[in-house]
């Protein structure tokens, strides 16, 4: 009797629970695709439960990776900062938001009042709102007047961002729509693991595989991706330029070009074709490691295919020549005619969640919004227009990211302010970044959690997540998304765009910050944008309640583009540029001292500087720590055992990980993912050579020397 009392009791209870069941519409916080999901919150016996539910949508069809079913964890972890932290003595104190705005007031007016407007630095983050981007950008110009702003997408998409500009005056993620891979007959993948970056997009090249389509996936690893490989190319890191040049070799000897596209849409033909003559292609096969017969067959694959598409990411664009790689890249699909054409494409994949729209709207150095040049003076008169300021009082473009942090360290920025990033972790040589840091009057993080970027600042301040902060992104395809959010702010946490309001008008500049929404924000954004490249003006609130439109979209009545370049490129001829790509290694070679080349990359279930994904406790237990994936006889041959621990070395510093045989991965070349910390951060040895057209840092190769940690504790 007792024991059925107890269960009815139990019952009602539950059922009362099951009565606030909560739903909450979102998109998931990581990667480019933008899966939207619901997150259900719901009370069961006495305490709260959440699952994931994915919704329907036209770039993943309701599908989600492991991350987005588990991303609701680090927003609602132990851990969240609820409240402005100010550092007293060396240690994080509790304080208002009155006392915090009043630090950045008195510190940011005093450094520019005797170092000048430009001794503050701003410094961005690829996954803020489209809205929070544009505000940003507009803060560091309307209310500090810093010339130094940039983001963490330099160090994503820069290279590719760069070449597309230069080759077709426009730089969009993809040309084409996603669903558009399975009519490509031949789909060329350098430097991208789809299957653990993006996931949810897979099944399209799964249906091309099954439509017949021939893969050729180019990576110095066998990832997961390279299950849909016919042919994979495991190249030497940093000579994708050189096996392009050998695939153009083929591709003009033996008569493949696209005469009368190369014609009609390209300027630089004749420079190239001459440039392509001189190529030896056993020269290019000695310098890859791929042989020359290889390069043949890879070249008449693509260039014979009816249709076919390119996609690049991080493992050819991090590199010090990434811009020149890209353009080569580009090369090869314009010579073709495999451009602007159903099935016909190509694109960078990018990694940051809004990496397209963050700089599409004025976060790098050198951007206004609209993808408007800050140096083009009808640019600056129009964008001056819409914030109503005078022209001459808009700063001059900046410098990248990684050179704000030589700034730092030089002396000339004195002043940073960080949304939404953690260089430390994120950026190379990781140590001088954070030494750099250390030397600053005042550092002012805004972040979810107290990164290792933050531990270093005079004040923190709490921002709220994806669940709770509404706003819109922009996807690789260029889909402009909302996400709503609808979750209530825990503590004191303020919006990035609040706190960027409220930090104007505490510098006197709050009448040109005066929104009490996101929509109010993306209302300006869209008059911003207007005329330029990347045009949203067409694009509203209520149009992306119901759809995701693809930009350029120039009037609320405008479709939207989805496949760029049909009739014509963005240069005002309407002309393609085709671009001589020489054969120049990298500066850092591997040596006697330093003889194995080290690359960078990410795992399934980890996300960038892993500051979100490590305080998931779903995600972090899928893999605790980093690792060092290395071919069995190049152990052998460096006496390194089988998931013992390890000490990489570069003249830059060192990281220690756990080795991990695997025979998927050349002898030349270990593998060590980037998501990590302290001494298992590998940024603390990668290069920070820049690439010197678009200041990409070297990441994807650097030269090292492993020693087994066991021989250190002997000595």
């Amino acid at each position: 009797m007792n024991m059925t009392k107890e269960l009815l009791r139990y019952f009602r209870h539950k059922q009362k629970d099951h009565a606030s069941e909560t739903l909450f519409d979102t998109q998931c916080p990581f990667c480019s695709v933008q899966c939207a999901m619901q997150l259900v919150e719901e009370r069961v016996v006495g305490r709260n439960c959440y699952k994931v539910i994915p919704k329907d949508n036209p770039t993943s069809n309701g599908r989600l990776c492991i991350k987005g079913l588990h991303a609701h964890q680090h927003a609602l972890h132990t851990e969240r900062l609820q409240f402005p932290l100010l550092k007293r003595n060396g240690r994080f104190v509790r304080v208002s938001w009155e006392e915090a705005l009043s630090f950045i007031q008195i510190n940011f007016k005093n450094i520019q009042k005797e170092f000048g407007n430009d001794a503050i630095g701003v410094y961005g983050g690829g996954s803020l709102t489209n809205e929070e981007a544009y505000l940003l950008g507009k803060f560091a110009r309307v209310a500090l007047k810093t010339k130094y702003i940039d983001y963490n997408g330099r160090y994503c998409m820069s290279a590719a961002a760069a070449a597309m500009n230069a080759t077709f005056g426009l730089d969009r993620g993809l040309t084409n729509k996603l669903s558009e891979i399975p009519h490509a007959r031949c789909i060329i993948l350098a430097g991208t693991n789809v299957a653990e970056c993006q996931p949810t997009i897979m099944p399209y090249f799964h249906q091309a595989k099954k439509n017949g389509t021939f893969f050729i996936v180019i990576d110095p690893r066998e990832t997961a991706t390279c299950g849909l490989a016919d042919l994979h190319i495991k190249i030497k890191p940093g000579t994708d330029v050189a096996f392009v040049n050998g695939m153009l070799k083929v591709i003009f000897a033996e008569g493949y070009v696209d005469e009368q596209f190369v014609k009609e849409r390209t300027e630089g033909y004749d420079e190239l074709k001459k440039h392509i003559e001189q190529i030896q292609l056993d020269e290019m096969a000695e310098m890859t490691g791929i042989a020359p017969e290889v390069i043949q067959f890879a070249a008449r694959q693509y260039a014979t295919a009816p249709t076919g598409m390119i996609f690049t990411a991080r493992g050819v664009e991090q590199q010090t020549n990434g811009y020149m790689t890209v353009r080569n890249f580009l090369n090869l699909a314009l010579v073709t005619g495999k451009i602007g054409k159903i099935g016909c494409g190509c694109g960078a994949i990018t990694g940051q969640g809004n990496g397209q729209g963050g700089r599409e709207h004025g976060q790098k150095a050198d951007q206004l919004p609209g993808y408007r040049s800050i140096e083009n003076p009808e640019h600056r008169k129009y964008i001056a227009s819409v914030w109503r300021v005078p022209e001459e009082e808009l700063p001059r473009k900046g410098v990248s990211a990684y050179e704000m942090i030589q700034k730092i360290d030089e002396g000339e920025i004195k002043g940073l302010f960080v949304m939404g990033s953690n260089p430390v972790v994120s950026s190379p040589n990781a140590r001088f970044v954070k030494r750099a840091l250390k030397k600053l009057q005042c550092l002012v993080v805004v972040d979810l959690f107290l990164s290792e970027t933050a531990e270093l600042a005079d004040l923190v301040l709490p921002t709220s997540s994806y669940l709770e902060d509404e706003g819109t992104m922009t996807n690789l395809e260029g889909r402009v998304t909302w996400r709503p959010a609808s979750r209530k702010r825990p503590g004191e946490v303020k919006h990035d765009w609040e706190i960027l309001c409220e930090i104007a008008r505490v510098l006197g500049k709050g009448d040109y910050f005066r929104f009490s929404s996101a929509e109010e924000i993306f209302h300006e954004l869209r008059v911003a944008s207007r005329g330029g490249l990347a045009d949203y003006y067409g694009i509203t609130y209520e149009r992306l309640r119901n759809e995701r439109v693809y930009w350029p979209c120039p009037s609320p009545d405008h479709p939207g583009t989805a496949r760029l370049f049909e009739q014509s490129f963005a240069y005002p001829d309407g002309k393609a540029r085709l671009a001589v790509v020489d054969n120049e290694y990298q500066k850092e070679q591997t040596t006697e001292q330093y003889p194995i080349y080290v690359t960078t990359g990410r795992v399934l279930s980890h996300y960038l500087s892993g500051t979100q994904t490590r305080r998931s406790p779903a995600l972090a237990s899928r893999q605790i720590e980093a690792f060092m994936e290395i071919h069995p006889n190049t152990a052998k041959k460096y006496k390194i055992e089988n998931n013992a621990l390890v000490k990489l070395e570069t003249k830059r510093g060192y990281a220690i990980v756990r080795s991990k045989y695997s025979y998927k991965i050349r002898e030349d070349t270990v593998f060590v993912p980037f998501h990590w910390s302290g001494f298992q951060n590998i940024n603390q040895i990668t290069d920070d050579e820049l690439d010197p057209y678009c200041k990409m840092p070297g990441f994807k190769r650097c030269a090292a020397r492993i020693i087994p940690v066991v021989d250190l504790e002997r000595n």
